[in-house]
């Protein structure tokens, strides 16, 4: 159990805070995560990491010379947002374009994706690698759905030593993806891990038995076998490894391969040695030849009790850039000429936005809209819990957490934006700009995409109307339906669309907002219930598909009960009937 901390909420950016502190010969803050905090050689192709806080020395650990030159870390568990990657990008750029890669997981693909295409659309060529390493998270088919864990060390390193070495974008990219193509890992875990606060682990497993092929989330795994000797570990590890051997590699006997043994938390270092003695005479006895190997704590889960093997395939090329020398505060190879210190501390990258003109009516609906957000993050502060416990069913428990952060975030920017005059449209906008940045994953990308697709769609220009909020709604949900969910995945999808059909019949049919609001949230609550019954085919849960049998999927339970929230304020708008009320101000215009 974690058992240091203060405010919960407050801990991944306070651990970032004391790393840096602690750190600051590597690197130094910027928004977003860190970067190194010595110059790299101009024009050479800058590797941006990142990922969910809790897994150090993944990701900031790894960022030095010889290593990554940034990485966005994002909050416990959960993905960096793109403007955390955007920022992290834009301050380690060296003028030769930007890999921006990191572990196989939805809200990272989400985010990282954004980023990039907004720093392709400011000038900065950027490419991406996802690590694909884990065996037991899909079949070999399908090896593209497969999530990335201890094996982001040797995908990161390679592409970094290629950096280095003043390869171009399009070459780094490329021995980087080869790097992933030759890399695979296996885990299994004898206890959960527990966020900070959590009384409890977001798995269990039981005394004496140990989860196979779990995740580096706290997911748990996909089958559950007794606790072996160390040898009789490492014989289930390196087996299920060689099982399955990379394109290219036909034969086991006469091949290099750098190892990994990696610690997830718990298990000691000597517990790993003894384990890896085993795994050493075991790829001897079939012939492998060992390459530099690495045992220790790589990437790991918080306090989780297990162990992952990493085997990497190499050939020339692949083992020259593996042996680079590389100095970070949590990974150190060879010697590297120590470079020049930055002087200079780079400032956010993110601008205040410019508030436009809005008219009166619009600026007083903006009112409304902020009170809507007050009444949002007091509902989810009261129901966090139960959705992290939903979510630990068979994800990894932050759902609670990151919709706190981003709602949190959201009123804040929209009391501000509010209280210069800007309109609901701008207020909606800034409100999800706030919101993806600070909540990161996945539901804060959905979440910050939702309101600033209807803030577009509302505009500044009047006070939005029954007609212009059902079409803000419905143009959230296609932006949404964009991001790959449909309906039958278990996902908030399997709520915003029945939401958003509903509530668009009763505005064709003449409600007043308030009403058809009252009437698509009640439909909204009997479609997160029914997801209960369905399978996860997306995100973290879909390899542990049927542990959520019987558990509404707790992305749909929280777009309920907002939807149910908003039914409140709108229906308590239209009871004042006062003209700076979203309900009155619509009927009105009627």
């Amino acid at each position: 159990m974690t058992r240091l901390y203060n405010d919960p909420n407050d801990f991944a950016d306070e651990m970032i805070d004391g790393f840096v502190a602690a750190s600051a010969r590597w690197v130094r803050r910027v928004h977003g995560g860190v970067v190194r905090a010595t110059r790299s050689t101009p024009n050479t192709v800058a590797l941006v990491i990142g990922g969910g806080s809790g897994h150090y020395p993944a990701f900031g650990g790894l960022v030095g010379q010889g290593l990554a030159h940034g990485a966005a870390l994002g909050n416990l568990f959960a993905s960096p947002s793109w403007q955390q990657v955007r920022s992290v990008a834009k301050s380690a750029h060296n003028g030769a374009g930007v890999l921006l890669s990191y572990g196989n997981y939805a809200g990272d693909v989400l985010n990282f994706d954004a980023a990039q295409a907004r720093l392709v659309a400011e000038g900065i060529e950027t490419r991406t690698v996802v690590v694909t390493d884990d065996i037991s998270s899909a079949p070999a088919e399908e090896k593209h759905k497969r999530r990335g864990i201890a094996g982001d060390l040797t995908v990161f390193k390679v592409a970094a030593a290629a950096s280095e070495a003043g390869w171009s974008l399009d070459e780094v990219a490329r021995v980087a993806a080869k790097a992933n193509e030759h890399t695979r890992s296996f885990g299994v875990a004898f206890s959960g891990c527990s966020l900070p606060g959590a009384s409890e682990p977001l798995f269990t497993v039981p005394e004496g038995r140990m989860a196979i092929g779990m995740g580096i989330h706290g997911e748990p795994g996909i089958a559950e076998a007794d606790v072996p000797t160390a040898d009789g570990l490492a014989a289930l590890l390196v087996d299920s490894l060689l099982a399955e051997l990379p394109e290219g590699v036909t034969e086991v006997a006469g091949r290099r391969v750098a190892v990994i043994l990696n610690g997830l938390g718990s298990v000691k270092y000597e517990e790993l040695f003894v384990v890896y003695a085993k795994v050493d005479a075991l790829l001897a006895a079939a012939g492998v030849d060992v390459v530099e190997p690495e045992v220790g704590e790589l990437v790991t889960s918080f306090d989780m009790a297990g162990v992952s093997l990493t085997l990497f395939w190499l050939d020339d090329e692949l083992e020259s850039l593996w042996a680079a020398p590389a100095d970070a505060p949590a990974y150190k190879k060879g010697s590297v000429d120590a470079a020049e210190r930055v002087d200079d501390l780079d400032a956010p990258i993110l601008a205040v936005a410019d508030i436009p003109v809005a008219s009166a009516e619009s600026a007083a609906a903006a009112r409304t809209v902020v009170t809507a957000l007050e009444a949002i993050a007091e509902t989810i502060d009261d129901h966090a819990d139960e959705l992290g416990r939903i979510d630990a069913v068979a994800g990894d428990g932050d759902h609670g957490i990151g919709m706190q952060r981003g709602v949190t975030a959201a009123l804040a920017a929209a009391r501000t934006a509010a209280d210069a005059g800007a309109g609901a449209g701008t207020v909606l906008s800034i409100a999800g700009d706030a919101w993806s940045d600070r909540a990161g994953g996945t539901s804060g990308a959905l979440w910050g995409a939702a309101l600033e697709t209807i803030g577009a769609t509302v505009t500044d220009g009047a006070a939005p109307d029954r007609h212009s909020v059902a079409a803000g709604i419905a143009a959230a949900t296609r932006a949404i339906l964009e991001f790959g969910a449909v309906p039958g995945d278990k996902t908030m999808v399997d709520v915003l669309v029945p939401f958003e059909s509903a509530l668009t019949a009763e505005v064709e049919a003449g409600a007043d907002l308030a009403t058809a609001w009252a009437v698509a949230a009640a439909v909204a609550d009997d479609a997160a219930a029914a997801t209960a019954h369905l399978l996860p085919k997306m995100g973290r849960a879909r390899p542990h598909a049927e542990r959520s049998l019987g558990t509404p999927d707790a992305g749909a339970t929280s777009l309920a009960l907002i939807a149910r929230t908003v039914a409140g304020v709108l229906a308590a708008a239209a009871d004042r009937d006062s003209p700076t009320d979203l309900s009155s101000t619509e009927r009105a215009s009627s």
